[in-house]
């Protein structure tokens, strides 16, 4: 009897092996390591859905916030951050329990009850309120949560989005997000995704969106105010949801011209049909366009879905910001200082829509920006710095990352000499990196590769050496 319990004891120990060892718990990250932007974005979780319920009133600017995050831990936790910028943050929860935290900057360090272990979802939820702010970036512009007469133009890139929800705001932290947000009867929110609801309760009336593709946090939007909102299909039977500002005007303009929006706004199924041919099949679940009346932003953005436009847009601008669907929003940057990615791509697309509408080639219009003599004395010069060498944030959207970045692949077009191979590498680039973070080096490496062409010489003339490229050097 004794010996068979020591024999079955033994038995035992070699088949559950040694006791795992204790985990050790320790802070995530306080940032995502962008050069640009070192304090956005933390590390040891990774998000997977945002439920985002906000309540809104545009008379005192108030805004008070209900958000759940669920995420996945990368590591062994201890504690994790969450970037948000002012409001009196009431409670924070992790799975259900109360949470300690602190706050400094734009950090809220969460230390929940006991440890997080690596590889185990958990839910974070904050409760928040207070008076929204915006972001004052480092070339003078604000972005996020940005008050207007009737409402407020959320705008986030690079930086907003902490001025209105707690978030990981990480180029690489893809999720799906859930808005549910509340305002004054009569006005309208428009957020990314598709509508789910639209529900009146005495003074106020609750819009909830849904977004279900894999999104970054700087593309989100929930763009509230006085809309008239149009609805309808495309033929491939994406919803698309259109909305105007009964004020919206072009910058300096007295009388509202709201009509003339909604006849630019006009052109999105022809336009999302010619870059679905260009790139490949448009990459979301919806599609459409904001005109808010905001002369005081300067800036229209892809957000997800349904781009922003501060004033009256033209049709062109109305095709930047689509092309941005495919590079910027399904194709998002590993880091900021690749602007060019985003911005040369979206730059370029307009010059292909020009030529294959009947007007200046991109060819010409290449030729026209060649033109252009160096004049490093100017504030802001096409030729320096080159698009993938930018001094600082500063420079982020100046205009080599437009020009220059639309120059280099209309340059590669001509130096490809096939429009079948050249537009072969800008869908394949699409093809093999949608939903995910991409770089300069590697769009380099799909060109050579679907080219056949040794090429580094000819990227490092247009993205990196500062100056004109002189003819033949590349």
């Amino acid at each position: 009897m004794i010996l068979r319990r020591a024999l079955a004891a033994a038995l035992t120990l070699l088949a559950v092996g040694a006791a795992p060892a204790a985990a050790q718990f320790t802070p995530g990250a306080a940032g995502g390591g962008d050069p640009f932007f070192p304090s956005a974005g933390n590390g040891g979780y990774e998000v997977k859905s945002y439920g985002v319920k906000l309540d809104y009133q545009p008379q005192n600017e108030q805004l008070a916030g209900d958000v759940t995050i669920t995420a996945r831990a990368t590591q062994d936790l201890s504690s994790f951050n969450l970037d948000l910028r002012g409001f009196n943050v009431a409670t924070v929860t992790v799975n259900g329990a109360a949470a300690q935290f602190t706050r400094k900057d734009q950090e809220l360090t969460v230390t929940p009850a006991s440890g997080l272990r690596r590889n185990r979802d958990f839910t974070a939820r904050v409760v928040y309120s207070g008076h929204v702010n915006n972001v004052r970036d480092p070339d003078h512009a604000r972005d996020g949560w940005i008050p207007t007469e009737d409402g407020a133009y959320v705008a986030n890139e690079p930086q907003g989005v902490p001025s209105w929800l707690p978030v990981n705001d990480s180029l690489k932290d893809f999720a799906t997000w859930d808005f549910t947000v509340t305002v004054p009867k009569g006005r309208t929110v428009m957020a990314n995704g598709v509508l789910v609801s639209k529900t009146d309760s005495g003074d106020k009336t609750t819009w909830h969106w849904r977004e279900n593709s894999p999104m970054v946090s700087y593309l989100a939007t929930v763009t509230n105010g006085f809309f008239e909102v149009r609805t309808s299909t495309l033929a491939n039977g994406i919803p698309r949801y259109d909305a105007v500002d009964p004020q919206t005007r072009f910058y300096g303009e007295k009388t509202p011209r709201p009509q003339d929006a909604w006849d630019n706004l006009a052109v999105e199924p022809e336009a999302v049909d010619f870059l679905t041919n260009l790139y490949g099949p448009y990459p979301f679940e919806a599609v459409g366009g904001v005109v808010d009346w905001a002369p005081n932003v300067f800036f229209a953005l892809e957000t997800q879905t349904k781009p922003l436009y501060d004033v009256l847009p033209d049709q062109l601008t109305i095709v930047h910001e689509l092309a941005h669907q495919w590079f910027g929003d399904a194709l998002v940057l590993d880091h900021w200082s690749d602007m060019w990615l985003n911005e040369g791509f979206a730059t370029w697309s307009e010059w292909i829509w020009t030529e294959r509408h009947g007007g200046q080639t991109a060819q010409q219009r290449f030729n026209q920006l060649y033109a252009i003599p160096e004049d490093t004395t100017r504030g802001q010069d096409l030729w320096f710095p080159a698009p993938d060498a930018l001094p600082g944030p500063a420079d982020l959207f100046g205009t080599p990352v437009y020009d220059r970045g639309a120059l280099t692949l209309q340059a590669l077009r001509a130096k490809i000499g096939n429009d079948t191979t050249f537009l072969n590498i800008l869908r394949t680039w699409y093809a093999e990196n949608r939903n995910s973070n991409v770089t300069t080096p590697e769009f380099i490496a799909t060109a050579e590769r679907v080219s056949g062409l040794p090429l580094h010489h000819f990227f490092d003339v247009w993205l990196f050496q500062e100056g004109r490229p002189e003819p033949g050097s590349w």
